[in-house]
């Protein structure tokens, strides 16, 4: 991967962390629910993540806030289409939460 290629997915993670969960109050990155982005080598962006829950009724609006987050990369053209894959396995659980996600919701090491 070149340093070019990484310092976008840097900046698209960067974004990613304005996507706030509705119902926990915390970013999608640091609760843990991104397992990856990639990008192709025409600029499109594969984000994949899960949810805390299956059957969580605010999918939909998190990818919206995905694709409403990376829109400015796509406006300047740095990058192409967004796709947002959501997968159950590996199954989320709280130790995929980063610290400060932990500290926000009270959560302790057991």
């Amino acid at each position: 991967m070149t340093d070019e290629t990484q310092e976008l997915i840097d900046r698209i993670y960067a974004e990613l962390e304005t996507v706030i969960d509705p119902e926990l109050g915390v970013d999608i990155v640091n609760l843990g629910l991104i397992y990856g982005v990639d990008l192709d080598n025409e600029k499109n962006v594969q984000v994949t993540m899960t949810l805390t829950a299956m059957g969580c009724p605010l999918a939909g609006t998190i990818v919206n806030d995905i694709k409403g987050a990376l829109k400015d990369l796509q406006e300047f053209g740095e990058i192409k289409e967004v796709d947002v894959e959501i997968v159950w396995n590996p199954p989320w659980d709280k130790s995929k939460m980063s610290r400060y996600a932990k500290i926000a919701l009270g959560v302790h090491e057991s």
